[in-house]
């Protein structure tokens, strides 16, 4: 398995050899609602205007994320919706594939923790997103490639609910990828609740990327991560943010540093939506 990044350059490279990778756009960002409830941000209108050549557009709302509820604002997809989401992308089991998004990472990190942990083996992420590349783009609708064979094998990559969420707190590290501010409950623009679960820490996925949304030298990720806790032998480390798509580009960020991280899906709107769940602030 190679590095879970690739630059601008590398990809170009990889788009022009014998098995070019499957590409999905996964623009995404979080944000307010309109007033008749859509998302205020349009992925497919931002596709359209300008995408990799090639690239297919993958919904993070509808097709990396279930319905909204009790199990958070980002649940796990069913099975067979991610599957003919990414059958249709041409995702398949022996092809490489590479998401990009606006920069940021979070869109992306989504789309390579899911086919991760549904069992892909080859995922990447474009480093930097859309504005670190350089080639052509090209408009209008998407492509209809050839259907993938795709068929998703959940368990590659480890997940924990709330109570294991809470365990890992308590006894192992529970790092929190929201901005300072939510996780000390100062403001709390989404959820009805701010705070954070007892016992978690505070790790900010913007700390992850420089200022041109690239990922930040291996060298200051590991040494972020050590001060954090995450690099003690033996430490059991888990993830969570406001509901598991910020928290996935963190478990990206620790795997590129070798460490192998859990992440809570329901994160922070699955944790609220039980008032018996205690919560902290400060």
């Amino acid at each position: 398995m190679n590095s879970a990044l690739v630059t601008a350059a590398e990809l170009a490279g990889l788009l022009e050899g014998p098995t070019p990778p499957v590409l999905l756009d996964v623009r995404w960002q979080l944000s307010a609602a309109k007033a008749n409830g859509e998302p205020a941000f349009d992925g497919r209108a931002e596709y359209e205007r300008g995408h990799l050549p090639g690239a297919v557009h993958v919904d993070l709302d509808r097709e990396l994320a279930g319905p909204p509820g009790e199990g958070g604002r980002h649940p796990l997809p069913d099975l067979g919706v991610l599957a003919a989401a990414l059958r249709r992308a041409g995702v398949s089991a022996g092809r490489p594939v590479v998401a990009y998004d606006g920069g940021i990472g979070w869109g992306a990190a989504r789309a390579w923790w899911l086919l991760r942990w549904a069992g892909h083996q080859d995922v990447r992420v474009l480093d930097g997103g859309l504005p670190a590349w350089r080639g052509p783009l090209a408009e209008g609708p998407e492509p209809a490639p050839e259907e993938g064979d795709f068929q998703p094998e959940p368990g590659g990559m480890p997940v924990v609910d709330a109570a294991g969420a809470a365990e890992l707190a308590r006894e192992g590290l529970l790092l929190d990828a929201r901005a300072g501010e939510r996780y000390r409950g100062e403001v709390e623009p989404v959820d009805p609740v701010g705070g954070h679960i007892p016992g978690a820490v505070s790790a900010p996925t913007s700390l992850n990327v420089g200022p041109d949304g690239r990922f930040r030298p291996l060298g200051e990720l590991a040494a972020r991560y050590a001060e954090l806790g995450a690099a003690k032998e033996g430490a059991r480390v888990g993830v969570y943010c406001g509901s598991g798509v910020s928290a996935a580009q963190e478990v990206l960020a620790l795997e590129l540093v070798g460490i192998r991280a859990a992440l809570y899906p329901g994160s922070w709107s699955e944790w609220v939506a039980d008032p018996s769940r205690p919560v902290a602030k400060g």
